[in-house]
């Protein structure tokens, strides 16, 4: 245990003494945030923050890594990576043309999915990742080998953009993937896997420092996208999809707002919520704050980890 809080620490430190310097290049290269005009007026104000200061979460990969050098936890280091890529450039064309839209959205699919497919096969391939999903110790479903290539697929790209759709707030995905980490950190058996996770959540520590409102940098997806990819790949090595639901509980409900808004309005013209993703509607309809609804989410997602590993411990775990 120690083995693994001591390298935490440690990059719990560094990112919260390298935040500033990081803040201090975004801002004098002119990597800020542009701000969606339909946005509240509230987040108007936001205009000028840097953005991209997800970049700041390599310390933990590159912590992780040197401290131990496996193929497990270089399979962990390039997931992070690959999806952070995507992440990246998507930030770096935000910020330095100030278009909200980004990279087109077609172009991220591409990518991730060629790189979760690629992933995919290396993990079930060079790890011994079986195709069976566990339903609980008694029960599981063996699918066919294609088969469960495509759902994983799918269930990955969508876990890892409905986890980008989280980091809406300020502090709000950091809060809520916190306790996601904590439950790999608890179920696995694999040394690589404690250690990555405790690791992530040490830096996330430290970035909060300067993310919780008011911000001041966001994270961007150069950070979101790489804390989907890593989660979702975490959920497939350990085995445990079928938690899914009520583990990434929060990023789902962010995602599903965001399908159910827009078939709404294709369907009727009529929308559901105020504004979606739907930590905007709560702020919209019913005037809560930034931190108030940070902590509720936050809370929520604490609420669905310890029901995960109460189903980890007395029906999956053999």
């Amino acid at each position: 245990m120690t083995e693994q809080i001591i390298p935490a620490i440690i990059s719990f430190l560094i990112v919260a003494a390298l935040s500033p310097l990081l803040i201090a290049v975004l801002k004098k290269l002119r990597l800020i945030q542009p701000i969606r005009k339909e946005l509240p007026s509230d987040h108007q104000l936001k205009k000028g923050t840097p953005l991209m200061f997800g970049i700041i979460l390599f310390i933990g990969v590159i912590v992780a890594t040197l401290h131990s050098p496996t193929p497990l936890m270089f399979f962990l280091a390039i997931t992070y990576i690959l999806f952070s890529f995507v992440g990246f450039l998507d930030d770096f064309w935000k910020a330095s043309r100030q278009d909200p839209g980004g990279v087109s959205g077609k172009t991220k699919l591409i990518f991730q999915f060629s790189f979760t497919g690629i992933l995919l096969f290396y993990l079930v391939n060079e790890f011994g990742v079986d195709t069976i999903i566990h339903v609980s110790k008694n029960i599981t479903i063996d699918l066919p080998i294609m088969f469960y290539v495509i759902v994983i697929t799918l269930f990955v790209v969508g876990s890892a953009n409905a986890i980008n759709f989280t980091d809406g707030l300020d502090g709000l995905l950091g809060v809520v993937a916190i306790p996601t980490y904590f439950f790999f950190f608890m179920i696995s058996e694999r040394t690589e896997v404690q250690l990555f996770s405790l690791i992530m959540i040490g830096c996330l520590l430290g970035f909060l420092i300067y993310n919780i409102y008011p911000a001041k940098a966001f994270m961007g997806d150069t950070g979101s996208l790489a804390i989907g990819g890593s989660l979702s790949f975490l959920a497939v090595l350990e085995k445990v999809e079928i938690l899914i639901p009520v583990l990434f509980i929060i990023y789902f409900a962010e995602q599903l707002s965001v399908i159910l808004q827009v078939s709404s309005f294709k369907l009727t013209r009529k929308r559901i919520f105020r504004m979606t993703p739907i930590h905007y509607h709560f702020s919209l309809k019913y005037g809560w704050s930034e931190t108030t609804i940070v902590a509720v989410f936050g809370f929520v997602s604490w609420i669905g980890t310890f029901m995960c590993l109460a189903y980890w411990r007395f029906l999956l775990h053999l």
